[in-house]
């Protein structure tokens, strides 16, 4: 196979804020492989939780090229590169190849049903009070929201402002590893009373023991504390659900893997993304056919998307057209 690598700039409309930052443009790495006829895509972001770099991943990519060359396959790959973007965007570019080669959709080759249209949740950003609440009232026609917490004290009252704006949509809380131990009950209180479904990553990784022994009111998903199947042993008794992102899992390979072997231990799936266009969210759609909560809104948060992108109506997203990816 021959490579192709390159870092591309999106823009954000506004801005996305976390507990860990905020940024004005989604930085990602597009992958592509070539057998001289055929050409598949894949494309990565950076995790800068991680260490991770878009001049880091591109040279763990490029580091492959000899291999690549040489005739490296998909499943060569997952033990050349660890888990993580690089791996991530040329196990996609793999899958979108190979379906082109063979004539099948990528779902084919992975021997699931045809993708359905699913409901994404839609990303309020951290932010002040006021602001969170006024963004859950412009997004309060969405059945599904996705809230970003972990601003610290405040929290309580941004919760509760985001339900009072938004009363009938369902809502996820992700505060990003931005609580801690003593902290935890107050705010999961303050989420159950504003009929959270689900709350993402609250302590931080590797510092997330509490969960094991604080009764909560409400299931508490994996998000930063789970990566690929290797990391499920270390959840057991403090997650309840894991959230699936290709970035952390590097690649569709592992991720389906993990999804299967999270469903076997007893976790519930949720599938999400970084903010990236329509060609990282395409091969995580099929991932996302076997989870009880999907957040794939990242081309929705971007102030434009790649053309023969993802068709959103609202909130429901449909499945890539060759077009795009697989």
């Amino acid at each position: 196979m021959e490579l192709s690598v390159r870092i591309e700039h999106w823009p954000i409309t506004g801005a996305f804020a976390i507990s860990r930052g905020r940024k004005t443009e989604a930085v990602v790495v597009v992958a592509e492989l070539s057998d001289g006829t055929h050409r598949g895509r894949g494309e990565s972001v950076p995790y800068v939780r991680y260490g991770e770099t878009p001049d880091g991943i591109v040279a763990s990519i490029e580091s492959v090229r000899p291999a690549l060359q040489r005739g490296l396959d998909r499943a060569g790959l997952q033990r050349a590169l660890t888990a993580g973007a690089a791996r991530n965007a040329l196990d996609c570019a793999y899958w979108d190849v190979n379906a082109r080669q063979t004539g099948r959709r990528a779902y084919e080759l992975a021997g699931i049903g045809k993708p359905a249209p699913l409901v994404t949740a839609y990303t309020i950003s951290l932010a002040a009070v006021a602001d969170m609440a006024a963004a859950a009232e412009r997004a309060a026609w969405r059945p599904l929201l996705k809230v970003k917490l972990g601003g610290g004290d405040g929290d309580d009252k941004r919760i509760a402002a985001v339900r009072r704006a938004a009363p009938r949509a369902e809502i996820v809380v992700d505060a990003n590893e931005g609580w801690n131990a003593s902290d935890f009950e107050h705010h999961i209180a303050a989420c159950a009373d504003a009929g959270v479904t689900l709350i993402e990553q609250p302590l931080p990784e590797g510092r997330d023991e509490a969960l094991a022994r604080i009764k909560r009111r409400l299931p508490v998903c994996a998000d930063e504390s789970v990566h690929d199947r290797a990391s499920l042993e270390s959840l057991t008794g403090k997650y309840d659900a894991v959230n699936i992102k290709l970035d952390k899992a590097g690649g569709l390979t592992e991720a389906l893997a993990l999804a299967a072997e999270a469903e076997r231990r007893g976790f519930t799936i949720m599938v999400g993304c970084m903010v990236a266009t329509s060609l990282a969210m395409a091969p995580a759609m099929l991932v996302a056919q076997r989870a009880r909560l999907v957040d794939l809104d990242g081309p929705l948060l971007l102030a434009g998307d790649r053309p023969d992108g993802l068709r959103y109506e609202g909130s429901l997203i449909y499945p890539p057209e060759p077009a795009l990816w697989g």
